[in-house]
């Protein structure tokens, strides 16, 4: 089997097929989103690509946009894009997602929201029958919310776990809130429990991604899959 590398850069490779000149782009966060980064990248300075502007959903991929000297943006100059491309956690059957491993939830789905197209890019190994078989669903939090929304989410049957860095303290998001990634198992009625977790005043967002995506473009050993509603 290819590593998990080389397939994540082949999904990238066939993603940025779709991009065209004269975009506003959603600029997805994670290494496999990356991968479109730096093709691209490649592309403009080849002259196949030109007047490309991208809306970052994090500061990690921003700064990285910057040093590939690919034109950012934000929202506020560019309230509807064209085309967004990034990476998922887990998808399901019904191209429902799991998203916010990197952290960046909050932005990442209002730009999915702020997009006339949601593409989705992933190895094999992130595709499940039902969400949650191999992932946590992440849930950004107000911080003085820890505790309540923490014994909120048990209630519901979760495990609860707060998310810290490398030098364990609480990991912070580019919007200054804490993370709890909550282990509910297999969901099988992911809309069910998202509408229960939009209800909470201390929860800002949380990475269930229903019903955004319009393409998850998938790389296997056997070569790229397209998935589409």
């Amino acid at each position: 089997m290819a590593d998990q590398d080389s397939l994540k850069c082949k999904a990238a490779e066939k993603a940025v097929e779709h991009i065209e000149s004269g975009m506003v782009m959603g600029f997805g966060t994670g290494s496999t989103f990356n991968h479109v980064l730096f093709i691209l990248s490649e592309k403009l300075k080849a002259g196949e690509i030109d007047n490309i502007v991208g809306v970052p959903t994090s500061e990690k991929t921003l700064a990285l946009a910057q040093e590939l000297n690919i034109p950012c943006g934000t929202l506020s100059e560019y309230p509807v894009l064209d085309l967004t491309i990034d990476g998922a956690d887990e998808v399901d059957n019904k191209l429902n997602l799991i998203k916010g491993g990197g952290g960046a939830l909050l932005r990442e789905k209002i730009i999915a929201q702020a997009s006339k197209k949601y593409f989705i890019i992933v190895d094999e190994l992130k595709l499940s029958d039902h969400l949650g078989e191999k992932w946590a669903i992440p849930i950004e939090i107000i911080k003085i919310a820890l505790e309540v929304e923490t014994n909120y989410l048990q209630s519901l049957g979760a495990e609860v776990k707060l998310r810290k860095n490398k030098n364990d303290e609480p990991f912070i998001t580019d919007e200054g809130n804490y993370i709890l990634d909550a282990n509910f198992g297999v969901i099988k009625n992911p809309k069910k429990l998202a509408k229960k977790l939009n209800k909470r005043a201390g929860i800002v967002e949380h990475g269930l991604f229903l019903n955004l995506a319009d393409q998850v473009i998938v790389a296997s050993d056997k070569g790229i899959k397209i998935l589409s509603k």
